[in-house]
């Protein structure tokens, strides 16, 4: 397939170095909101500018998340859920980018309208996450179990135990996701490698502090 030339090329460049740009500046936002100014001073553009490649700030802000999530997806695997478990390690990552978490959760929640531009984003994100889990979670659950209902009350955990990440820091998201995905589909539920996590009769003298 042959890359686009002229100016199409150029719109497509630019477009995507604003959606870098923004990516980057969430990322390193912290607890600080991040305007469009901000992002297009560091394209060398101007509000304006930007605004004529997205049409809306919501429609930029649904581009970034996409980029976040194929992100994630060359980070961790096209397909996590077959690979282990991905969700504590995907938090763990996601506490080094709470100005991403917070665009997430506050876009989340506006897209619920139908007429947002990132409606259909959450819907299809939503619905190819639930198919996919369900799938992995049907392999390991006792037959009277309904997957689909299990994924849905999983999903909704990790999206919820960030909201309440943001409002305290000190919790522990990785460690809060290991121990319900292990509760709730039991020891095949594989936790996150890189978690340390202490044997259920270990002496409290011996367990590992937690990583929060």
């Amino acid at each position: 397939m042959s890359k686009p030339r002229g100016p199409y090329a150029k719109t497509s460049a630019k477009r995507q170095e604003i959606i870098d740009a923004a990516l980057a500046a969430y990322a390193e936002a912290g607890s600080r909101n991040v305007s469009l100014r901000d992002i297009a001073q560091r394209v060398g553009m101007t509000y304006a500018g930007v605004m004529h490649h997205f049409g809306s700030k919501e429609a930029l802000l649904t581009a970034v998340l996409e980029a976040r999530d194929a992100a994630a997806a060359e980070r961790f695997g096209p397909d996590p859920e077959r690979t282990g478990l991905p969700h504590s390690a995907i938090l763990r990552h996601n506490a080094s980018t709470p100005g991403l978490v917070k665009l997430f959760v506050d876009l989340a929640a506006a897209a619920a309208e139908p007429d947002h531009p990132a409606h259909d984003f959450f819907e299809q994100r939503y619905a190819d996450l639930r198919a996919r889990l369900a799938e992995r979670i049907e392999r390991h659950v006792a037959d009277e179990v309904d997957p689909a209902w299990l994924a849905r009350i999983f999903i909704a955990a990790v999206d919820g135990i960030q909201l309440q990440w943001l409002l305290d820091p000190e919790i522990d998201m990785a460690a809060d996701i290991d121990r319900l995905g292990e509760l709730l589909i039991g020891p095949r539920w594989t936790p996150d490698p890189d978690a340390q996590r202490p044997a259920p009769d270990a002496p409290a003298e011996e367990r590992p502090a937690s990583s929060a």
